[in-house]
Parts: structure tokens; sequence; C-alpha cells
């Protein structure tokens, strides 16, 4: 039997004595990967730290929420346990060092179970021909996990953890959370050290937690964020909040016939909590989505240039294609997309002045099938990548939290993404825990 509850929950369970962290690290250990969750799990080192963290509880030294707890770290994120490959066999930056994220897991006693799966890099779709695991969305094994803190996403839903690292480059980190029906938050950029982290593309790279809960996230944040981060207030109650809500864009044809209700149903029950809605335009919507997407392809380009030229076939299809377009960018036209940046920033710092939060759907559809994610070339599908409303927030930097919202006709789940004012990721939560907080009840 998977592990059950939230990270807080078993937490208070560990201290009550309840439960020990080896019992809850024993139960994590003996799930079965069905979804491609591991690029490789770490046994003996994590009993070893459940059992220190039972000392730890046992001599009365507490060192915070995440002790004693069975947590997954995306494999764009070294870990000293194991190998950080980015699933790439370009890559193998072997073992003995850990992120700055990771040492603060451990120093707050978190028990680290493996390294779980990504795309190539995060980026690009699942490649078959490599020598590495699918990740698979545990609603439905057909189906997706999304890109790319995929196996973070399906560890949480399927129970293999309570919550996990990942990373987030144009949706990385709420497009899984999503697909899986979790919760994810990308904090404001600079909020997390990236010290230790694959890069892709680093002016866009955030890393943050995925977990089954709002309460979750913010205690994982507590732990890695490197500017100090003061938690929110949870209440329950938005009286006094302006949510500015999106529609343009978010609604496009093919979009899934569920969506515009499920979404309403969520604007009705922020409304019922207290909040404003106020309807609204994100500046800038199509130009910073095409600036993030030039950013992203030349600073990889600029990462991976000699390895792509020796090692071009090692790279999987999508991955080098998505490098190898920037090339075709001019560096006049990289120095065009950052205004283009600076603009759309400074624009939305100005919409933030209005309204609190930005609700909008992470994604017009649900999980796609693994079949469609790839187009026959093996490149990313378009059709399904351009019903992925997320590129937008890694242009500007702000906080971002996706939340689960509902579901479609076919039982896969939907997302609320909500986004907020830089550094001020103590709103953004505070709206998603008192909405998640109604939903659950």
């Amino acid at each position: 039997m998977g592990l059950e509850g939230s990270l807080l929950e078993a937490g208070q369970a560990l201290r009550r004595g309840e439960v020990t962290s080896v019992e809850l690290t024993e139960r994590a250990l003996a799930v079965a990967d069905e979804f491609g969750v591991y690029l490789a799990r770490f046994p003996d080192h994590a009993l070893a730290s459940a059992r220190r963290a039972d000392r730890d509880f046992a001599a009365g030294v507490d060192r915070g929420p995440v002790q004693g707890i069975p947590l997954g770290v995306k494999d764009l994120i070294a870990v000293a346990e194991g190998p950080t490959t980015a699933q790439s066999v370009v890559l193998d930056w072997g073992t003995g060092v850990d992120a700055a994220v990771t040492r603060r897991l451990k120093a707050a006693g978190g028990v680290i179970v493996g390294k779980t799966s990504t795309m190539e890099f995060g980026c690009g779709v699942p490649d078959g021909t490599k020598p590495f695991p699918i990740p698979r969305n545990p609603r439905d094994t057909e189906r997706w996990a999304g890109g790319s803190s995929s196996g973070t996403a399906s560890g949480v839903a399927a129970g293999m953890f309570f919550a996990g690292l990942g990373s987030d480059t144009a949706g990385s980190i709420r497009m899984p959370a999503a697909f899986c029906g979790v919760t994810g938050l990308m904090p404001t950029h600079g909020r997390v050290s990236g010290a230790g982290c694959v890069p892709l593309a680093s002016s866009l790279d955030r890393v943050g937690p995925l977990a089954r809960t709002v309460r979750d996230c913010a205690a994982l944040l507590e732990v890695i964020a490197e500017v100090p981060f003061v938690a929110p207030e949870f209440t329950g109650d938005l009286t006094g909040l302006r949510i500015g809500v999106v529609r343009e864009h978010h609604f496009p044809e093919g979009a899934d016939p569920a969506l515009a209700g499920v979404f309403d149903e969520a604007l009705s029950a922020l409304e019922g909590l207290g909040a404003e809605l106020v309807e609204v335009a994100l500046p800038h919507w199509s130009e910073l989505t095409t600036a993030v997407l030039v950013t992203a392809s030349c600073e990889a380009l600029a990462q991976h240039r000699s390895e792509l030229i020796t090692r071009w076939h090692d790279y999987g299809v999508s991955t080098r294609a998505i490098f190898a377009a920037g090339s075709l960018i001019s560096g006049a036209d990289y120095v065009q997309a950052q205004r283009v940046r600076q603009v759309a920033r400074r624009e939305l710092t100005r919409l933030l002045e209005d309204v609190d939060v930005i609700a909008s759907p992470v994604a017009s559809i649900g999980a796609p099938l693994l079949t469609v994610v790839a187009d026959e070339a093996g490149q990313q599908n378009a059709d399904v990548f351009g019903k992925i409303n997320t590129p937008y927030w890694n242009g500007v930097g702000n906080p971002v939290l996706a939340v689960p919202m509902g579901e479609t006709a076919d039982g896969l789940p939907l997302s609320l993404q909500l986004a907020g004012d830089l550094f001020d990721e103590a709103t953004v939560l505070r709206v998603g825990e008192a909405f998640q907080r109604q939903e659950v009840r």
C-alpha cells in the first residue's frame, strides 16, 4: 500500500509517535514502480536517514516539517547518493555532490528515497529509443504524466513519496502537477537556489515543490528557499482580495468541453470565499510566449553547443530539435526577446497593482495520450503543447501555483493556475489553500 495523506499530516503522526520514519520509508520503498517514476532508488541511504530522524524525534530534536518524510528529487537536481543524468546519455555528473536544495532538505531531516524521471534535460517529449523509463500517469498509464517534472508528480500521485522537487522552465512543475492531479509551485525567479541543478535556460529556470496540498508546498518552500520566505496565514477567508480572471487565449479551439464549466465553478468558489473577481487580459501574451521559446532555445544551445556538434545522435530527437533551433535565432532576436520580457514584466507589475492574484487554467486539456504527445517525426506535437498555458509566466519571473480544480468527462484532472506579484508567494498560497480547503470538504 502506498503512502496516504499529506506531508504535514504524516509529520503530525510522526510527532505523536503513531508511526516512525522507518515505517513510512519502508512503505514508500515497497511501492512497485509501475509508472516510470524512478531513475534510481536509494533504499540503504533512505533508511539510514529515516533512522536518524527517528533518533532525533526520540531525543526531542525537531528540524521542521520535512523531518522523517520520504521525498523524491527530479534527476536534474544533484543528490550525492546517485548520479545526475538529466535523463540523457550525454550527461553523468557522478555521485558525491548535493545541490543547494538537496542540502537544505537533508539538513531539515528529509528522507530522499530516489531520483525521479524527467524529459531529457528538462524539455522535449518521452523517447522510447533511449535507456530511460517513460513516465506515465497514475490516472491512466496510457497517458503522459506531463513534462518535465513527470516522475515527481507521478510519484506523489501514486503514493511513492509525500512530496518532491521539480524544476520549471516553461511549465515543467505546473504541467505535470495539472495532468497528475497534484499541487505544484513555481516560486519567484531567484527565490530558490539553482546551484547544483542541471540548467536548461538559466534566466527562465526555477526549482520548486510538488505535493498533494498547498500547505505541503508552502512547508517545502520554507525549507528550500534561498531568499527568506514568510509563510502565509491560512484562514480560508479571501475577503478583500481582488482576483484577476484571464480567459483570452486560454480556451482555444479543441479545449476540453468540461474546462469552461470547471473554471467557472472554481471562480465561483473563490468568490464565495470573499474574493472580488475582475476580468483582465495578460499584457503581450503572444509576444511574451514567443520570447520565452526564443530565450529557451538560445540559452539551451549555449549550454549544449559543443556536445551537439560531437554527439548529435546521442540526444533525443525532440531535444536536439529544440536546442538546434537556437542556431537559427540571431543575437539581435535574442536581445529583442529580452526587451519583450522587460516590457511585459513592467506592464504586468502595473496590472498587479490593481489585483492581488491572477487566475487561469494551467492547460485547456487533460493529460494527453502518450501516442499523441509527439508528432510523426518524434518532435513535440504543436497541437498538444499549444494548449498548455504555462510559458508566459517564466518570462516574467512571477510565482505561480497549480491546484487541482476538477475533472474532464473522462475523469482526468484539470488545474487552476494562480499567479502573484514577485516574491509574494504568500498571497498565491493563501488563495490556493483556501480554494483547496473548500474543495475537499
